[in-house]
């Protein structure tokens, strides 16, 4: 006997989503300070009582979204491999190809993933979802040398924080030759 899918479920599983994304905005927006049920709903278009619905707490929304967000990373860092694969180059290209939309078209989005991902410091709660993306880079990524590939995640957090505060978007061409050094093998 086949079941058809629950289209509640469905729904609902859609409206959760609406609800991270206008976490996302409201955070791009006022910063994680202006995330209440309240705001999100309105930015959602959506009664209050929906975000209760859907997350019974503010740490619970707080923590679906650095979720979503870290799954998010998961899929653009493996398609990032995929293309340098692809293209049979080592990847710093493909590395400062992301960086720079990152920080070009995504900047908004980029602001609010770091500012959430800084939130998790003060709130233990949202500790670990914030260690998915560690989780995520480590599982994604091969590496023979721990203290190497810390220093290139380290980098390229580096990278993106300087990379928000600095007036001029950085091209390319300049971070290329920085991120293939960090990703230079390392000496035996």
């Amino acid at each position: 006997m086949i079941t058809q899918p629950d289209g509640r479920k469905a729904r609902g599983d859609r409206r959760r989503q609406e609800l991270i994304e206008a976490t996302l905005r409201v955070i791009e927006r006022d910063g994680v300070a202006g995330v209440t049920h309240r705001t999100v709903a309105k930015e959602a278009g959506v009664p209050t009582t929906s975000t209760t619905y859907h997350f019974s707490s503010l740490e619970d929304l707080l923590t679906a979204t650095l979720t979503q967000c870290a799954s998010g990373f998961s899929t653009a860092v493996r398609d990032l491999v995929e293309r340098a694969r692809i293209r049979g180059s080592q990847g710093a290209r493909e590395v400062a190809e992301m960086i720079v939309e990152a920080l070009g078209p995504e900047r908004g989005r980029t602001m609010a993933e770091y500012e959430l991902y800084l939130y998790a410091a003060r709130n233990p709660a949202l500790r670990p979802a914030a260690r998915l993306w560690l989780d995520v880079l480590t599982s994604l990524v091969q590496h023979d040398d721990e203290v190497a590939f810390r220093a290139f995640l380290a980098g390229m957090d580096g990278l993106l924080m300087q990379g928000l505060i600095d007036d001029e978007l950085p091209t390319v061409a300049e971070l290329e030759p920085v991120i293939a050094y960090l990703m230079r093998p390392s000496k035996p």
